[in-house]
This record gives structure tokens, C-alpha cells and sequence, in this order.
């Protein structure tokens, strides 16, 4: 975020921001509990970061900017590092790899062509073991960087930590004097979800997440509880008094292995930033595949000698970055809030943020679902708020930061009228948490309805995309889905979007969608709670689109899996006017979907799930088959799901639910022989 605020006005958002960053480190560091993601933690430092960059004269010793880590917990005894456990300075993208690539060369002038060595950065609790002559002898967490506390009797406890280092003829002199190994305690994601198993049927509170569970577990001061918790400790770095026995951070995986201590298989030696890029894309598409969490990697200047010599500046190694993948939270501010109405009616309210990057994109807006959420979570305009964005989901905001506030934000109020047709907004029941548009011709719901008629779960209309909908809505010559039948490429060659090619291509994608599935015309009409398998439930009990304009609400509850809210929207919509003249202007046009055969259905009453990716097919294509077939597919593992069909690049979550759940697991090409 931009400041562009007076240097007063910087001083006060300082403070807060300093006030918010210590509590969360508190919190997160010495509790071993989280008021907030790290992605949006990072996010607020980032914005503390820039202030004091652009106001250096209010840098205090006491910012968090300033700072390795917390306080060590009162109960242990207090040791102090061999040397100090830095952190490392995080970047974000290629061009700023490129900066401090940049600035380490220039310190070194004398220097030949640089190594990195680069693995992936665990998200764990920070760990030092000492090893005299061979023998554990001393555990010791961060800490504050200098002094860590000791928790010896539990890291004993741990399978992956070694009681003596293992004697192999060619690293024997390790085992001689003093030898420090500093790595991460870390707990598996299918482990902790496991744990969490346990605990739900125990009626215990579940634990947050897999690293404040390990850094918690290994603060407890009985061993036999941290005994009995599945934790691990990967190592990433080794100390001698001589340094020069451990020339490169290549060499130091190498002996750690041979000492018996677990290191990430993963990681590589690299000479050029195209490698560093190459490697970081690839293990941001695969690091769901691995056991742990994490949330980058950790680049190091490979040679050892060359690190030391670049030194240390504030908290850091100049030698050394912590490249973190795209944040799925971050922090910005709602500049205002509008109400979006959809294709069901349905009015929005969208919060208008400050630009910022979550997940890889760019965000400016971010759906607050309805007026009584934005109450729940109190948002208001001009608050600084915690925005969540994971791979496709539309951003939401999470949470306002209330101790950011500076008085003059405003309580938002839902408006009484619709602000696309200035209709009355209504709720069809007392009970709705949804302010609704009720009129059928407002401009924001004819093209969203054409749009979803148009989508590719529904008819599936090459090129008929949101633009294209609007400009042919404003140009008059739709003025309902069943109106694009009728569309000619004269017609549309009369607007500045479409050329010859794309006029006629279009207008044959229209045409060859006619007949289509009953479940997709079901789809496309857009009503009210109806999703996809909805669709093909109703296909498939009265295959024939007819039964289904005159079923009753008493017809329809009779259907596993139609309940009343959706039975009560289905006869609804049959009821409207409108919306059976729309009907009879497809038949009209010979647009009517085909009657569903009963072939039998070889995989009647048979559920799937995909994970991956599949060679032959995309999901959704893989979907239609198992529907075609009787079977019924699932975006989710349940009790009732009988085939979990296992692609490439799958992650450890679908797989966990299934053992535990007895799912039968098959892979693709069993899946293919099935269909």
C-alpha cells in the first residue's frame, strides 16, 4: 500500500502498525497461538517496511522491522545460541532476486561466477542440537535469536533426531569436539490431520495448524505428551568450530545425511536466476505434494566462505533470501463498498480495495456476501482488512484490523433500492439473510443470466463471454438467451467486436448447441439453487424436460437429495409468466434439450471423486461421463463416495480422507476401464 501521508499522519499509522506486528509476534512466538495468518502479518511489515523507507527518521531500535523473534518462554532454561540464529529477509518476485543478486556482486568484485544453493523453506519451530564428541547433548529453540530455551528431553523424544551422530568412516571427525545442527521441527500435514481426527471424536478442541501445534508440543513440559505427537525434525544447516571442514551448504546436506540427520531431498545447486525461477514455479505447482507446509524457498550463496564474508545487515545474512510464493492473504484498505446484483436477483455487497497482489493477481475487489456479515465482522469504509484470495475463489475480506482505526471510517448501510433499475429491494422470507432485486428486467440480471445460460457448465457457447453479452444487450439485438438463436453474422458484424471470422464462429457455436443434455438446459435456466448435480439429479429422475414444467413442490421433496427451499424454487420458477414464455420461444426455435434414455446405467448409485490431473480428459469432461453413466460425481470425500480416481500431481489431503474414510482408491486408467 501507498502511504502518501504527512509525516504526522505516518507517525500514528506507525505506532498502530508496530503495536498490531508486536502482539501478532507475541502471540505467534512465545503463546505458540495466531491472531492472524503469517501472509497477513507478512503484509502488515511490508506496509511498516515502506513507511520507515520513506520516513526513516521514525526507525525506533524497538520496531519490529528491527528484530529477529520473540521472547523465550519462562519454564526452560535459557541458553545462549553458539551464534546468533538469524531470519532472512524475504522477496516476492524475480526483479527483486535480481536486487539482491545485484547488490552481494558488487560487494564481491574478486568473485568468480556465483553458486546458490536452493531448498524449500520449511514452515516449522526453528531448532538448534548440540552434539558433543557424537552425543546429543543440548536442544535449544530460537528463541529471541540469542537466547533459546532448552528442550532437550522432549527432542530426545523425537524418532528423526539422532541420540549420537551415525560413525561413517569418511565423516569420523565430526564425531569429534563440538558439531551444531540447526533445522526445523516440523509436524506432517497428513499427521496433524489425523491428530485433529482423533481429537474431534474425543470431543477436544482442534488444534490451528500443523507448525503452532509443533512449536506448541515442544514447549510442553512433559516429554511423554511431545512422545506421543507425530513430530520431525529436518535439518538445514551444520557448525563447527572450524569452519572450513563444511566448505558449502551442498557439502553440509551431504554430511548431515551421512550423520543421520533427515534433510529436504529436494533441494539443488544452481548457477543462473533462470534455474532459481524455473525451480520456484515448479515447486509452487508441487508443494502440496509435500509432506509439510511451506510458503517459499530459502536461496543461499552456495560457497560458505563467501557467505560469511558478505556479513550480516539488521537482522539478516546478506548472503541468503527467503523467496515466498505468492501470499493467499494479504492486508489493504476498503475504499468504498457498492451493491452488485446478480443474475438470481441476488444484491452484493462488494468492498472497493486498494490494490493489491494475493495469490499471483492483482485484487481491487472483494465480495462481503451480505448485510448481516458485514455486521457479524463490523467492516467498514476506509478500514485496513485482512483479504483471503486461494487460487480461483473470488477474494473475500476476512477481518478489519479495529486497532487501525483513526476515526474516520464509516459504518456502511445496505440502500433500500436496487442501484442498476432503482427498484425496491425485498426478501422473499422474513428469514433471508439476502436482499434480493425482484425485477426480472434489470440490466444487471439479463446479462448475468445470459452469461451463466452461456457458461461452460451450462450450454457451453464458445465466445459468448460477459463483454460480448453486454455489447450485444446494449446494441439491442438480444434480449433474452433464446434471442441468440435468432442471431445472424450480419448482425453481428455491426459491432466493432466482431470481425467476419469471429461473427461466423459464433454464430455456429450458438447453432450447434440446439439439443442439448437435459441436465445442462436445466443448468443454464439459472434457477434459484439449482447447482450441476442438482441438474442431473432432476434429469435423470424425469428424463424428459416436459414432466418437469408441471412437477409438484410434494413431487419433487420425494427425490433423494431435493429438499423443500429447492423444490419450493424449481415450481417457482415454472410459475412465472415470463419465464414460460421464454420456454416456448426456444421450442419455437427448435431449442429443446433431448430426452435422457434409461440405458441402464452401469454405474447407477456409484460416486466418484477426482484428484490430479488426468491424462485422457479434463474434470469436467470426466464428470459428464460419470453422469452419462448413472454414476454421480463429488467435488468432496465422503461416507457415500465409493471411488477416489487418483491423477498425477495429487495432493496428500483427498488421499488422507479416503484411507481413513475406506474409500477405494483407483487410478486412471482403472477409472477409463470402469467408464
Amino acid at each position: 500500500m501507498s502511504s502518501k501521508l504527512s509525516r504526522a499522519q505516518a507517525g500514528k499509522r506507525i505506532e498502530k502498525l508496530r503495536s498490531l506486528i508486536n502482539d501478532y509476534r507475541y502471540h505467534y512466538h512465545v503463546l505458540d497461538e495466531s491472531i492472524m495468518s503469517d501472509e497477513a502479518a507478512d503484509s502488515l511489515k511490508h506496509e511498516l517496511s515502506e513507511l520507515e523507507t520513506e520516513y526513516p527518521d521514525l526507525i525506533t531500535l524497538d520496531s519490529p522491522t528491527q528484530r529477529v523473534a520473540g521472547a523465550p518462554l519462562p519454564g526452560f532454561k535459557q541458553i545462549e545460541h553458539s551464534s546468533r540464529m538469524l531470519s532472512l529477509n524475504d522477496v516476492f518476485n524475480e526483479s527483486e532476486i535480481v536486487a539482491w543478486e545485484t547488490r552481494i556482486i558488487k560487494l564481491l568484485p574478486d568473485t568468480a561466477k556465483l553458486e546458490y544453493f536452493v531448498d524449500i523453506k520449511m514452515d516449522g519451530l526453528a531448532c538448534a542440537l548440540i552434539y558433543k564428541d557424537g552425543l546429543l547433548s543440548h536442544a535449544v529453540t530460537r528463541g529471541d535469536g540469542l537466547i533459546g530455551e532448552d528442550v532437550t528431553s522432549n527432542i530426545r523424544t523425537i524418532e528423526s533426531v539422532p541420540l549420537s551422530l551415525r560413525n561413517t568412516s569418511e565423516y569420523s571427525s565430526f564425531l569429534k569436539g563440538y558439531t551444531e545442527v540447526r533445522g526445523e521441527i516440523v509436524m506432517y500435514k497428513d499427521e496433524f490431520a489425523a491428530l485433529n481426527e482423533k481429537r474431534k471424536k474425543e470431543g477436544k478442541p482442534l488444534f490451528a495448524n500443523p507448525r503452532n501445534t509443533a512449536a506448541g508440543t515442544i514447549r510442553q513440559l512433559d516429554p511423554s505428551l511431545v512422545a506421543s505427537r507425530p513430530l520431525h525434525f529436518r535439518a538445514y544447516d551444520l557448525i563447527r568450530e572450524n569452519p572450513n571442514e563444511v566448505a558449502t551448504y551442498s557439502v553440509a546436506y551431504k554430511v548431515l545425511k551421512h550423520l543421520g540427520l533427515l534433510v529436504n531431498k529436494e533441494s539443488k545447486v544452481l548457477t543462473t536466476r533462470k534455474e532459481i525461477m524455473e525451480f520456484a514455479k515448479d515447486w509452487e505447482l508441487k508443494r502440496k505434494d509435500l509432506p509439510f507446509n511451506t510458503d517459499g524457498l530459502v536461496i543461499k550463496v552456495n560457497d560458505r566462505a563467501i557467505y560469511r564474508r558478505l556479513g550480516v545487515v539488521g537482522k539478516a545474512p546478506r548472503g541468503a533470501i527467503a523467496y515466498k510464493y505468492a501470499a493467499e492473504q494479504a492486508t489493504t484498505k476498503v475504499k468504498d463498498i457498492f451493491v452488485s446484483i446478480g443474475r438470481t436477483g441476488a444484491a452484493t455487497p462488494v468492498a472497493m480495495l486498494e490494490a493489491v497482489v494475493i495469490a499471483g493477481s492483482t485484487v481491487q475487489m472483494a465480495t462481503l456476501h451480505n448485510e448481516s456479515e458485514i455486521a457479524k465482522k463490523d467492516i467498514r469504509i476506509g478500514d485496513t482488512v485482512i483479504v483471503h484470495k486461494a487460487g480461483d475463489i473470488i477474494p473475500e475480506v476476512i477481518e478489519p484490523l479495529v486497532r487501525l482505526r483513526d476515526g474516520r471510517e464509516k459504518i456502511f448501510k445496505m440502500p433500500e433500492h436496487c442501484p442498476e433499475c432503482s427498484t425496491k429491494l425485498i426478501k422473499y422470507k422474513e428469514a433471508d439473510a439476502v436482499w434480493r432485486c425482484p425485477n426480472q428486467s434489470c440490466p444487471s440480471r439479463s446479462w448475468k443470466r445470459i452469461e451463466h445460460f452461456a457458461s461452460k457448465e451450462a450450454m457451453d457457447i464458445d465466445g459468448l463471454g460477459e463483454k460480448n453479452v453486454i455489447a450485444l444487450l446494449a446494441a439491442k439485438l438480444i434480449n433474452d438467451p433464446a434471442d441468440l438463436y435468432i442471431l445472424t453474422a450480419e448482425q453481428l458484424l455491426q459491432l466493432d467486436r466482431f470481425a467476419e471470422v469471429s461473427a461466423s464462429k459464433l454464430v455456429k457455436s450458438i447453432q450447434a448447441k440446439k439439443s442439448p443434455p437435459l441436465a445442462r438446459f436445466i443448468y443454464s435456466l439459472g434457477i434459484r439453487h439449482i447447482g450441476i448435480q442438482t441438474a442431473v439429479d432432476l434429469a435423470n429422475h424425469f428424463r424428459d424436460f416436459n414432466k418437469l414444467m408441471s412437477v409438484t413442490i410434494e413431487e419433487l421433496s420425494d427425490i433423494d437429495g431435493i429438499g423443500e427451499v429447492v423444490a419450493e424454487a424449481v415450481v417457482e420458477w415454472f410459475n412465472e409468466t415470463r419465464n414460460i414464455t421464454l420456454i416456448n420461444k426456444f421450442k419455437s426455435l427448435n431449442v429443446w434439450p433431448v430426452v435422457v434414455k434409461k440405458t441402464g446405467g452401469k454405474l447407477s448409485g456409484v460416486s466418484f471423486v477426482v484428484t490430479g490431473t488426468l491424462e485422457a480428459m479434463g474434470r469436467e469432461e470426466a464428470a459428464e461421463r460419470i453422469r452419462s453413466l448413472g454414476g454421480t460425481f463429488q467435488s468432496a470425500i465422503g461416507i457415500d463416495t465409493d471411488y477416489l480416481v487418483v491423477g498425477a500431481n495429487v495432493g496428500a489431503s483427498k488421499l488422507t480422507k479416503a484411507d481413513k474414510l475406506g474409500t477405494k482408491k483407483i487410478s486412471e486408467k482403472e477409472f477409463l476401464n470402469l467408464l
